[in-house]
């Protein structure tokens, strides 16, 4: 059975914990850690949520917030549903279909 992965990134919630509320706060502290991002890649990685991110980053974001990979990333997995075929339940289209087809509109001039 396949299973559908997602997960949540908490980065903000982590850094109002420890009293950080703006991304330009983490500048100086990841320079600290030899982290060198711009102050937009910063924001980005605060306001959004990462599809790739460094071990380097990750590592230096967790000692700054005294915190685990699994603090900053919440991580979840459930069951895909499962794809209905078509089965023959459904009624057959009436004998007169061509009927039901439209017609090409004729068009007068005005008189």
């Amino acid at each position: 059975m396949k299973r559908k992965v997602g997960y949540t990134w908490r980065l903000r919630e982590v850094m109002a914990q420890h009293q950080i509320f703006t991304a330009t706060e983490l500048v100086p502290l990841l320079r600290e850690r030899d982290v060198d991002l711009s102050a937009s890649q910063i924001h980005r990685l605060v306001s959004g949520t990462p599809e790739r991110l460094s071990l380097q980053v990750m590592a230096a974001l967790c000692d700054i917030l005294s915190c685990t990979p699994a603090d900053l990333v919440t991580t979840t997995a459930e069951n895909a549903g499962v794809r209905q075929t078509a089965t023959g339940d459904h009624p057959a289209p009436p004998a007169n279909v061509a009927k039901l087809r439209p017609r090409a509109a004729r068009i007068l001039p005005d008189a």
